[in-house]
């Protein structure tokens, strides 16, 4: 019994030396493939938003609609004061009645003038000059006509009607405010017709052919990736930046945009022709005050911090220009490959 009890104690005594570390997990430095993705901030726009203003002054006497409504085309949005508009366009139109009336007196004249010429009873010098108060009175018919469907054409810029199908996004009066002419009244988009334009390194090289491999995040909308209907790069470049910017036409489905909201486009572009580019895990990144490496696993399991310099870093991968070579294996959880040197 003595025996077996003292052979227990020396089994407990060596147990933690017979516990076996479990293995890193590692992840193989690889070299650049044939694509790579590059990422790149945009905002939210409206293909089609307008700016409605006056065109005439006068106080708002009615604002029907508010930030936020949905409106069809020709409706009406707002009025201003078109009281003497209405009453000028009102003395066009007697204008024009009392153009025509002097035109049905000269027309009655004009035929008797050449009642009187046929018997011979004036002479071909009165008879033109019947013509000519004839002919001067369907002229002035003809401008007052004109000059009253000008008053009424003006009359109508009193009332501001919606030019097509949209959204209301900004209202900058109230009702009572004096309208001039140019000032802003209320802003409309078109929901169906949204694009996001994003800013790319002018290396970046966009065509109709992207657009189906590149991929639009909407922050806030709860939507999944979009894949844009068609893709557009502007043909200049902005010499401060050297950034290119490209337009991405969004689905007519995608109802959830709004204007400004922030996006994030990813599309894979060809990877630059360089067999010495080696990419890690971001995981795999150790960051000591001012130094900045990875631990290097050999064939043994034995963990090693190497000193690297990083270059640029794509979604979950970064650029090692230095420090380690493809096919080395670095620890993808730096704190355990320290615990395990």
């Amino acid at each position: 019994m003595l025996k077996q009890t003292l052979m227990v104690f020396a089994l407990l005594a060596m147990l933690p030396f017979l516990v076996v570390a479990a293995p890193l997990a590692t992840v193989q430095v690889r070299a650049a493939g044939n694509t790579e993705t590059v990422t790149a901030d945009g905002v939210v726009e409206a293909v089609r938003q307008t700016v409605l203003a006056a065109q005439v002054s006068g106080a708002i006497v009615e604002l029907r609609v508010k930030v936020g409504d949905s409106v069809t085309a020709g409706q009406v949005l707002a009025r201003i004061d078109a009281r003497a508009a209405g009453q000028t366009a009102a003395a066009s139109q007697a204008q024009v009645q009392a153009a025509r009336a002097g035109l049905d007196v000269s027309a009655k004249d004009f035929n008797r003038q050449k009642q009187l010429f046929q018997k011979g009873f004036i002479s071909q010098a009165a008879l033109d000059q019947a013509d000519a108060v004839y002919k001067a009175a369907e002229a002035q018919v003809d401008a007052q006509i004109a000059q009253a469907g000008a008053s009424q054409t003006q009359t109508d810029f009193f009332t501001l009607r919606a030019p097509y199908a949209g959204i209301v996004s900004e209202v900058a009066v109230v009702q009572g405010d004096m309208a001039l002419p140019g000032r802003p009244i209320l802003t409309l988009y078109d929901p169906a017709a949204m694009r996001v334009t994003a800013t790319f390194p002018q290396s970046v090289k966009v065509t109709a052919g992207n657009a189906p491999l590149i991929q639009i995040e909407l922050t806030g909308s709860g939507l999944a990736t979009i894949t844009p209907t068609r893709a557009t790069q502007l043909p200049v470049a902005d010499p401060n930046t050297h950034t290119i910017q490209v337009r991405l036409d969004l689905p007519a489905t995608t109802r959830s945009a709004t204007p400004g909201m922030f996006a994030r486009v990813s599309m894979p572009v060809p990877a630059a022709a360089d067999t010495g580019r080696v990419f890690v895990a971001k995981s795999a990144i150790v960051r000591r005050t001012e130094m900045t490496g990875v631990y290097v696993v050999d064939s043994a399991g034995k963990a090693s911090l190497r000193q690297v310099r990083l270059g640029r870093a794509t979604n979950d991968v970064v650029e090692l220009l230095s420090g380690v070579s493809v096919g080395e294996r670095v620890a993808t959880d730096p704190q355990a490959a320290a615990k395990a040197r």
